[in-house]
Parts: structure tokens; C-alpha cells; sequence
């Protein structure tokens, strides 16, 4: 951006670190870095299960670990969906 040119959305540049930004995009929407969270910790534990799955398939235990992970994603997102309807819609102060 040169230097005498305005921001265009100046609330989201005035932040300049990344932390501030990460911070800031969980105080706004908590539950898609849990969901994010969460899908790599169920990846993760797959990954360690990969070894000990006795006779499953790996085509098998790899379509489970990934239907686990994305229903933990949507999970979260769903919560997060009606938390911030519930915040709006009941939380809201009335006029």
C-alpha cells in the first residue's frame, strides 16, 4: 500500500501482528478454530491408530478417520452457527 493511500477496511489493518489477528478472529468466531483444533487432533489420533488396526483396511480406516474428522468440523461450525444466533436473536437488547 503506498504510504498516502487510506486503508480500505482500517479495522482489520490497524492490527499488525499476526497474535493480534488470531486473537481477534477467535474473539469473533470462537468455534471454527476449535473445529480446526479438533479435526487435527482426530487426524492425529488416526494416524496413531494407523498402526495398530488389527485387520481393517487402511482404504477403511482412512474413510472413518475422515468422516470423523469433517463431523467434528461440522459439529463446531454448527455450534458456532447457533451460539451467534442465540447472541443475536436472544442475547440482543431489544429496541
Amino acid at each position: 500500500m503506498s504510504p498516502g493511500q487510506e486503508p480500505v477496511f482500517p479495522e482489520y489493518e490497524a492490527d499488525t501482528s499476526q497474535t493480534s489477528k488470531l486473537l481477534r478472529k477467535f474473539k469473533e468466531t470462537p468455534f471454527v478454530p476449535i473445529g480446526m483444533a479438533g479435526f487435527a487432533l482426530v487426524v492425529g489420533y488416526g494416524l496413531y491408530k494407523l498402526k495398530h488396526r488389527g485387520e481393517m483396511k487402511m482404504s477403511l480406516h482412512l474413510i472413518h478417520m475422515r468422516v470423523a474428522a469433517q463431523g467434528f468440523v461440522v459439529g463446531a461450525l454448527t455450534c458456532g452457527v447457533l451460539y451467534s444466533m442465540f447472541r443475536e436473536h436472544v442475547m440482543k437488547p431489544r429496541e
